[in-house]
Formats: C-alpha cells, structure tokens, sequence
C-alpha cells in the first residue's frame, strides 16, 4: 500500500468537481455521431435575405431608370425578332449594315404611312369624343330606361333645397389654367426620344451581327460554359422571334377579320378600328376586355338598336375565343404554354413598372426566363413553376 501511495501520490478520493483528461471518445460502430455545430441556417438565412435585398433593388432600378432601360429592352427584344431576317439576308451575301437599313427603313415607311393614314382619322374621333359621350348617354338611358330614372332621381336629389331660378339656371363653366398641355408636350417629346434612343441601339444590334455572343463566349470560363451560353442565346432568339412573328400574324388576320366585317356593316372607319383591335390584342387578358368595350361603344354609337349595337362586340369576342382556344395553341405549341397564373401576374407587375410597353412585353420577358431555366439545372423548379 505505502508503494502504491508513492507511485500515486497526488491520487485522491474521487470527487466529482475533479479535472479529467482529455480522452477521446471512440465512436460506437452503428452509432450516429452527433451534428456538429455549423452556421449553415445562418449562411441561408443571410443567401435569402441578400436575394431579396438585390430583388428589391432591380426593381427600383428598373421603375427609375426605365427612360434609359425601356429603350433598350424594346431594341433588343426587337432585335431578336428581326434577327433571323438579317441572318437570311446575309445568306445572300448583304452586309449586316446594309441589311439593317433596309429592314429598320421599310419598318419607318411601314410605320408612317399606317399613321398618316389611319392616325387622321384617330385624331378627328377624339376631338368629337364629347360629343360622342353625349350621345352614348342618351341612347344608353333610352335604351335602358331604368338608367335614366335612377340618373333623373340622382339629379333631383342633387337639387333637393335649391329654388327654382337656381334650378333653371345654366351651369357656368370656368377654365382654369392647367399644366395638361404642357404635360403632354413633355409627355410627346418623351416618347419622340425613346422612340429615336430604341432605333438607334435597334440598328446597332442588327448590324453588329453576333459580335456580342462573340464576346460573351469568349469571357466564359469554361468549354461547356461556352456551349451553354451559345445554345441560351440561340434558342432564346428564335423562341421570341417566333413568339413574335407568330402573334403579330395572329393579331393581324384578327384585326383585318374584324375590320372586314365592320366594312360590310356600314361602320365608318372600319380599317382604323380594325388596327385598334390588332394593337390591343397583343396585351393579354386586359387587352381584348379594352377591345369589346371599344367595339360596343362604337356600335351604340352607330347603331339606333341595341341589338345591332352589340353586333360588333360579339363578331370580336367569337373571333377572339377561337383564336386563343385554337389558332393560338396549333401555332405555338407547348414551348410558350405557360402557367396563366404566372403571365397575370407577370402582366400586372410589367404594366406597373413600365406601363403599356411593359404589358407588350411581359409574354416575351417570361419566355426568355423560362428559356434559360430550361438550360440551368439549378433552376429548374423555376422553369416547373412557369409551366402550365
């Protein structure tokens, strides 16, 4: 025992408040180790909320820098649709340059002569729309008589309390200086610009050919970073051209069906009215809603009786729900069918940011997202999100 102590001699009672060594601890087979600790919530957390801050700050830079972007996004998405057309052209040994004069110059005269003739027209309706109100309220009221007497009970209670020389006096009207005029000469001269901006950068991109996919290849790192990069922008090309080139034709032949039919009805300015139609088509769901009440107005306007009234509105409506149950589908095919959710959503938050231009566009923006979710595997859930 004293050669025990000797050997031990710092050895003690044992105490539960005593140091024990460092030993390790030797893992059971079959047994789970326990997690360790990481700060692998917190790296999420904070991904999640950088994501969101650089969300938050495109869409601010995008609503408050759209004078310089719009023109920009409008050239490039036009450039994609007049690009094959350019690429066929220099199959035919035209340079890229000349090829983009010639196509954007036919586009301007295209574009002048429709103005000056259909856009006098335009102008002289709006100048008599008072008048045209006016008239509409009286063969609405007459039409419904119920309207009137409820717009007649509104009147007097209106008058309820006033004597009669006050009852039968006439209304003055005051005019008041407004800044209206000078808002829409600022307004025009604002359009005039980003019209030229978005000419200028449109002919550009036509007549620099593929030099900026060049250049985007050459920056990619890697080989299949190159190839990926090149079948994007290619597929993202022709999807929007032919998204484009097919609804441009669609609404075409639906604005002059329209316009055809307005003819033989004896509705003055047929043509004009069928091109608001086209234009309007392009712009879903609220575009064609625009379309009838437009249509129903002008035949309450021609017409005495309401049911030739509502003839134009409703040849417009049957031509409208054959083309988008099935012109629409057969042309497209599945690559644009996507989720409506998904294109209502994308069409009130563009119409938002960037008004009627950012409603043309809000179609051609989600099949470009959804072409690149296509190509990232990453991102796939996304591309699932946007199908329908």
């Amino acid at each position: 025992m004293e050669q025990l102590n000797e050997l031990s001699p710092t050895s003690g009672p044992l105490d539960s408040s005593a140091g024990t060594p460092d030993v390790p601890v030797k893992a059971v087979p079959g047994s789970v180790p326990p997690p360790a600790p990481s700060s692998a919530a917190a790296a999420t957390k904070t991904t999640t909320a950088q994501i969101v801050l650089i969300a938050l700050g495109m869409i601010a830079f995008l609503y408050f820098a759209r004078p310089v972007v719009l023109p920009v996004v409008l050239a490039c998405a036009a450039g994609m649709t007049l690009k094959p057309l350019i690429r066929w052209l220099s199959y035919c040994h035209i340079p890229p340059a000349i090829s983009a004069a010639v196509v954007l110059c036919l586009l301007m005269a295209a574009a002048g002569v429709g103005f000056f003739q259909l856009g006098r027209p335009a102008l002289t309706w709006m100048n008599e729309a008072p008048q045209h109100m006016t008239e509409l309220r009286q063969r609405v009221q007459k039409s419904f008589p119920r309207i009137a007497r409820i717009s007649q009970a509104a009147a007097a209670v209106n008058n309820l309390g006033a004597t009669e020389e006050e009852q039968k006096m006439a209304p003055t009207v005051e005019l008041k200086d407004s800044r209206g005029a000078s808002a829409l000469i600022n307004w025009t001269g604002s359009l005039l610009a980003g019209m030229g901006e978005a000419l200028v950068v449109l002919y550009l991109l036509l007549a620099s050919g593929d030099l900026f996919l060049q250049k985007l290849v050459h920056v990619m790192p890697t080989l299949s970073d190159k190839k990926r990069a090149v079948e994007i922008s290619h597929e993202i090309q022709q999807n929007i051209s032919n998204y484009l080139f097919s609804v441009s034709f669609i609404n075409i032949v639906l604005g002059a069906l329209v316009g055809a039919v307005l003819y033989f009805m004896g509705v003055p300015n047929a043509a004009m009215w069928g091109m608001f139609v086209a234009v309007l088509n392009f712009v879903p769901y609220f575009g064609p809603v625009a379309g009838i009440i437009l249509l129903a107005t002008l035949g309450l306007l021609t017409f005495d009786s309401l049911w030739k009234g509502l003839l134009p509105p409703a040849w417009y409506l049957l031509l409208h729900l054959f083309e988008a149950n099935l012109i629409t589908p057969v042309l497209l095919g599945r690559r644009f069918t996507l989720n409506p959710v998904v294109i209502f959503v994308s069409l009130i938050f563009w119409t938002w940011l960037w008004g009627v231009p950012g409603a043309l566009l809000s179609v051609p923006i989600l099949v470009s997202i959804k072409v690149v979710c296509d190509h990232v595997p990453t991102m796939s859930s996304v591309s699932e999100l946007l199908t329908s």
